[in-house]
């Protein structure tokens, strides 16, 4: 029982770096909070894992957060007028404002980038700033919808494999070796 506890203990925590994964570039949130869960599975299948039906629900919820983060991505920015070379400044951006400015660069980043690129490739500076700002908005709403899938992946995952010791296969009878025969002779001083 104490490894089942363990197991869960430690995916809940790798769990919990994938939705934080989700506000930090370079972490994937919800494939990580999917592996977890998988890897759990694999281990403690037939011992307490989460079900194999509960990990087909928690990738449903993963794919349903990819989509969400490009689709609002997409969205925002064409809403407010960014072109594809917006997006690519504003994906760069994003890459570069996390290491230049963190946290601030999460912000100021998808700006700069999406609006620099714009205005670079031709683009009116009053153009490229709405489509910077389109950008930002369409990131801003990805993350946030990669955020809620995330932390209900995280509290389904945590509800189906909650460790119980009803989930755990009967253990075996004790194996008992011969006792010493009580009524063998002394050993003689």
């Amino acid at each position: 029982m104490i490894e089942l506890w363990t197991g869960y203990g430690i995916m809940l925590l790798i769990m919990f770096v994938g939705v934080m994964g989700n506000l930090i570039p370079g972490i994937p949130g919800t494939p990580l909070i999917l592996a977890g869960a998988v890897g759990h599975q694999l281990y403690f299948a037939g011992q307490g894992g989460a079900g194999w039906g509960w990990v087909a629900v928690l990738a449903v919820f993963g794919l349903l957060a990819l989509g969400l983060d490009y689709l609002a991505t997409l969205l925002g920015a064409k809403k407010l007028g960014a072109t594809w070379k917006g997006m690519v400044g504003a994906v760069l951006g994003v890459i570069v404002g996390v290491f230049v400015f963190p946290p601030i660069g999460l912000v100021v980043g998808p700006f700069v980038g999406a609006m620099g690129f714009e205005w670079v490739f031709g683009r009116e500076a009053r153009e490229s700033a709405k489509a910077g700002v389109g950008a930002v908005l369409g990131l801003a709403l990805g993350v946030l919808g990669k955020l809620i899938c995330s932390v209900v992946m995280m509290a389904l995952f945590a509800f189906a494999a909650w460790p119980s010791a009803s989930a755990l296969p009967a253990a075996p009878p004790p194996i008992v070796e011969n006792p010493a025969d009580e009524t063998a002779k002394p050993a003689e001083d």
